[in-house]
Parts: structure tokens; sequence; C-alpha cells
């Protein structure tokens, strides 16, 4: 095995070690409230005076616990939490009758599912450990269970929705997923796209300095670039969170393959966050409420993940507002009012891109600080595109000139991409490497026919 796989593997076992101990803790804490609870032998005891694991920073759990400062009580809520996808016999004596009347404890709260055996803990069980023999402890599991106390509002742990007229505590208290897997292997897992997380991960092999475009657009570009770089400093050290909404707008508008796309990818990569692509046609659901949570989702992991969102074809969505009175017009125009709100509301970036700015609201667009507009890059930004594209994937043959093909061709990136792709699938099919003039322009003509241009050699 190789070294570093022995280090990782090293390091995974003291992750899966701490957690461990950590439900070692929480067993003896649930006995002791229960014993306590019940007045059986020990009951004197609190559980207060069971000591939990010393943590030492170097693995997730430790590192959370300490950086947060948690409390014993926010500490207790996070094992509990945790406990079905770690240890969930940990939580089996919750499985006890009230011999009184032949049934579970109702004040352990809990719910079972057919396809899990365990104990799946509640608001109510949290409340329960907390505050069975100290009534006055009620409020800090009330408060742990805010949706703005820290671990709540991060998503480390979720309280999950019941239905109308059911207590709130009801819900399901878990662990996030991408939080079980970051203290047991010390890796971040980000989300998947799916119909209840409509968004994906928007990625691109390119640096900041490969990328191309018009010195005008370019200077907006980079009044955007400096705001993810200093926008904190202008917020917080400046005070500008006085007197301006937090976050930051900007519409993407032009012809397709400008490079709107590549710049949001590249601003994420260059300030190193991650730019999360919303699919619009997964936005939609036929089922009233779907939609904006699904969308919620989204959006609250941008906030505290510091995501960019980046929004393509946003007239689609983004449009005028219809004046029908059809339930589908209506339908419409609140899901575009909905995200109108959430997106003024979002302290993050938020990117819409749209071929053609007269689509859009009026109304919306004046909610934005900067509308950049991608135009066809100029005959010295095209030369660049042409040599970048070429460079290092296929042989020139001498009759090439790009120098030539930027002049006449007003074309974006996007289409020369697809010529590099052509070029190289008719090279390889001669069995060779090297591209021909004659096959630039054979696959430039090929593109101009796809969009209904008229081709000139």
């Amino acid at each position: 095995m190789a070294p570093q796989a022995n280090v990782e593997n090293h390091q995974q076992a003291d992750n899966v070690l701490v957690l461990y101990r950590e439900m070692g803790w929480l067993s003896q804490v649930i006995n002791q409230v229960i014993c306590s609870y019940l007045k059986q032998e020990g009951h004197e005891r609190h559980w207060s005076a069971i000591a939990p694991p010393e943590l030492v920073k170097g693995t997730p759990y430790a590192d959370l616990n300490i950086d947060w400062q948690l409390s014993v009580f926010e500490r207790l809520a996070l094992a509990l939490a945790m406990a079905p996808g770690v240890k969930p016999d940990a939580l089996d004596i919750f499985f006890g009758l009230n011999s009184l009347i032949d049934r579970p404890f109702t004040e352990f709260g809990g719910v079972s599912d057919k396809a899990f055996s365990g104990f799946i803990p509640t608001g109510q069980t949290l409340n329960f450990l907390i505050s069975a023999n100290d009534p006055d402890w009620r409020l800090h599991a009330h408060g742990i269970l805010a949706n703005k106390h820290r671990l709540m509002a991060e998503q480390v742990t979720q309280l999950l929705s019941v239905d109308d007229g059911v207590p709130k505590w009801a819900g399901i208290y878990r662990l996030n997923d991408e939080w079980l897997h970051y203290f047991t292997t010390g890796e971040r897992l980000r989300p998947e796209l799916s119909a209840s997380f409509p968004a994906h991960l928007l990625e691109s092999p390119l640096e900041w300095g490969d990328l191309v475009l018009d010195k005008d657009v370019m200077a907006q570009v980079e009044e955007l670039h400096a705001w993810l770089r200093h926008g904190q400093t202008l917020m917080n050290e400046w005070q500008l969170a006085e007197k301006v909404k937090p976050g930051y707008r900007a519409v993407f508008f032009g012809p397709p393959g400008t490079g709107k796309t590549l710049t949001a990818a590249l601003l994420g990569k260059a300030t190193g966050r991650d730019v999360y692509r919303v699919d619009l046609s997964m936005v939609v659901s036929k089922y009233i409420g779907e939609t904006e949570k699904n969308l919620s989702r989204v959006f609250d992991a941008a906030s505290y993940k510091e995501w960019i969102l980046f929004f393509d074809e946003g007239d689609a969505l983004f449009g005028k507002r219809s004046e029908g009175s059809s339930s589908n017009d209506r339908h419409a125009n609140q899901l575009t009012g909905y995200l109108l709100q959430k997106i003024e509301d979002f302290p993050g970036t938020v990117i819409i891109a749209t071929n053609l700015k007269n689509n859009m609201d009026e109304a919306f667009t004046r909610r934005f600080q900067n509308m950049v507009q991608f135009t066809i890059p100029g005959p010295k930004e095209r030369l660049t595109l042409w040599q970048n594209a070429f460079n290092g994937t296929c042989e020139l043959a001498e009759d090439v000139n790009l120098a030539a093909l930027a002049d006449r061709y007003e074309v974006a990136g996007g289409l020369i991409i697809n010529v590099l792709r052509q070029c190289a699938l008719i090279a390889v099919q001669r069995g060779e490497r090297t591209v021909t003039q004659d096959d630039i322009i054979a696959s430039i003509r090929q593109e101009f026919r796809k969009d209904n241009k008229i081709f000139f050699e």
C-alpha cells in the first residue's frame, strides 16, 4: 500500500475512534437521564457529572467542537443527531416500554422506519435528554433546535419538517449526511444534482489567465472579481453593511459561446469559491410548495458555504411576467416573485446568464449591481482564442493562417472550441494529428450552417 494511503487510513481510523468515544459518552448520558427520570437505583447522580471525552484538535469532529466552542448541551445534541449513522444501538434503550400503558414512552420522542430497525431521534428526544430532570433547561433545547442556531443554520444538524398540526419537535433530528461523511473521512462531500437539490458544481480546467474577453467586458468582470476578493472587508471593516444590502448580483448577457458560463466558473476558481449552476429545468415542480422548498435548500447551502450561484438561460424563468390569468401563469409569476426575493435577500453572489437582455423583466434588472454585456470578441482576442484552442492539441499544417481566420470570421470562443473538436475528428480519421486550413474552413462552415448563418470563404 502506498505511504499516502497509509497516512489517510490512519487519519480516518483516528476520526472514527473519536466518534465512537463520543458515542460511549452519549450512551452513559442517556442511561443516566432515564435512570434519574424513572427514579431507579443511582438516580441521584446527574448526567452533567459524566465528563465527555477530551477532544484534541486534529480530527474533523474535535476541530468543529473546539473552533465553535460548543457547550455540553450542543455537544450532546450533535452526538444524538449522529448516533443513527455511527452507533445506532446506542439509542436502543429508548425502545423500552412504559409498564403503565404497555407502549413506548411518549416523552422519549423518536420514530421508527421499516427500512431502518433502529431508533431515530426527534427534537423531542433531545428535549427529553436535556430537560427531563431539569425543566428549566428546556430553553437550551429550544435554542439548539431553532433555525438560527449555528448547527442548524449551517446545516450541520437538521430538524425535518412535519405535517400541519403536528408539534415541530416531532420532526426527525439528524446529522446532515455531508457532515457525517466529513467527520468520518475528513473529506468534504459536495451535494449532487437531484430533484430536491436542483444545482450542480460548475468547474473548468482553465485558469483565470486563460480568460479572453474584450477589454471593456473584462473591466466589468474585474469589478465582480474585486468584490469577491474584497467584499467582506468593505462590508465589515469599511462598515458598508450599514448602508448597502449584503451580496452581489450580476447579469451576464450576450450571444451563446461568448464566455458567460466560463467566466462564472473561473470567478469561483480564482477566488476559492464553488460555483453551483442551478438547473432551471428541475426547478419547477407540479407540487405546490416543493419548488420553493427545493430552491431554499440551494440558497441555504450557498449562504453558509460562500458558493456563487449561477442561473443559466435566465430569460426562461426571469423574463417578463405574464399577464395571463391561468393557473400556470399565476404559478409562474409566483415562482418568479419568490426567486426575485430570494436573490435580493441572498448575502452571497448570484450571476444570471441570458442571451437576450431585452427579455428581462425591468423589476428584475433593477435589483442587480452589474449588467455585463458579453460581445463577440475582436480580431485580437479571436486570434488569442484560436491559438489557445489548438495549442498543445493538434499540429497545424504550414498553410494554416490563424491571424487571417481571426480577422475574417467574427466568431465566439464557444464556436472555436466546436471547430477544434471537429478538426481533431477529421485528422484522427486520417490517422494523423495535423490539421489543415481546409479542415478549419470546413468546420467553420459546418458551425455557420448549424446557426443558419451565411458563410463566406
